[in-house]
């Protein structure tokens, strides 16, 4: 299986991205919208984020407007909505799509790894989670309804 961290995707202002730069920590990557009722678990990923970033954890947030067009917004406006509403520090790449012939190739390969509920063909709604171990693999997917604070455990187990 290809490691997560040999994947290029793009920075929120459209440059490439090497998520090489993540070689050797743990990951959560999860792909959002601001205009969704799970937004307000941009609270707890941020508190994740700063809690284990310096043992070697981060967080990366992919924004999607394939659900409901719940993330309508350009990068600027994206980038505005995280920093002032939640003061969001982790990086928040550019739009992507998650699901269906346009999938980002990341995504491709992490439904993959860890196929979840709707199999290698889908994700099924904004904050999907993806844990990925130091190795660059996927360790586990949660679910949208599954909260930030209960994925502690799992981090922690994988630092």
């Amino acid at each position: 299986m290809t490691a997560i961290t040999d994947f290029t995707v793009r920075a929120a202002d459209g440059t490439p991205a090497d998520l090489g730069a993540y070689a050797g920590k743990v990951l959560l990557l999860v792909n959002t919208a601001s205009k969704c009722g799970f937004t307000p678990q941009y609270a707890g990923l941020e508190e994740l984020h700063r809690a284990y970033e310096q043992r070697g954890f981060a967080v990366l947030g992919f924004p999607c407007n394939q659900f409901g067009a719940q993330e309508p917004g350009d990068a600027a406006e994206i980038a505005s909505f995280c920093s002032l509403t939640y003061d969001v520090t982790f990086p928040v790449f550019a739009k992507i799509d998650v699901n269906g012939a346009g999938a980002d190739p990341l995504f491709a390969e992490l439904k993959k790894q860890a196929p979840g509920v709707l199999g290698t063909e889908g994700i099924k709604w904004n904050f999907t989670k993806f844990l990925v171990g130091r190795d660059g693999q996927v360790v586990n997917r949660y679910a949208p309804t599954t909260k930030p604070e209960d994925i502690r455990r799992d981090i922690e187990k994988l630092l």
